[in-house]
């Protein structure tokens, strides 16, 4: 994806979270204090996560989300416990995923936002990912990102990796 698709995707993810919190907002009865919420500010605000993880992420969420992470149609369909065909029933439904499906893609979201942070650009971090690591007992990254034990390993790496601790 070239720097402006990734541009234009963000705006969008942008527009759909707030879009999105809006109407959370609005259901469960809270004051709106801000309009306009970043993806970004989202996946550091726990209790919007939770929010969003409980009504259940969209699939147009999902597809824009989808498209700024390295993972493939095969990789969400294994990382959400879904053939890739019932992953495509989403979308002609345009149906909101499951709460624990969703906490998966918010999940993942988080880990490609901070593989991002460390190396700088997707493609850089989708490399790292599938590459034997020496510190994960040259496992490849992307086989811990099954279940949220493998997300934390992960996002502890990636931290170390930041600060410049290598194993």
């Amino acid at each position: 994806m070239s720097p402006i698709q990734y541009q234009a995707v963000s705006l969008q993810l942008d527009r759909a979270v707030s879009e999105i919190l809006q109407e959370s907002i609005i259901h469960y009865g809270g004051s709106n204090k801000k309009n306009n919420i970043r993806f970004n500010e989202f996946l550091n605000n726990k209790m919007l996560i939770i929010s969003m993880i409980r009504d259940g992420v969209p699939y147009f969420l999902f597809e824009l989300i989808k498209q700024i992470t390295p993972f493939t149609e095969e990789n969400w369909a294994e990382f959400l416990a879904l053939s890739t065909k019932s992953l495509q029933r989403y979308k002609v439904g345009e149906k909101r995923f499951k709460p624990l499906q969703s906490e998966k893609i918010i999940a993942l979201a988080e880990v490609t936002r901070m593989g991002e942070e460390v190396f700088g650009h997707v493609t850089a971090f989708k490399l790292w990912l599938e590459t034997p690591n020496y510190a994960l007992g040259k496992a490849k990254p992307i086989t811990f990102l099954h279940d949220a034990y493998g997300k934390e390993l992960i996002m502890a790496e990636l931290h170390r990796i930041n600060h410049g601790i290598l194993v």
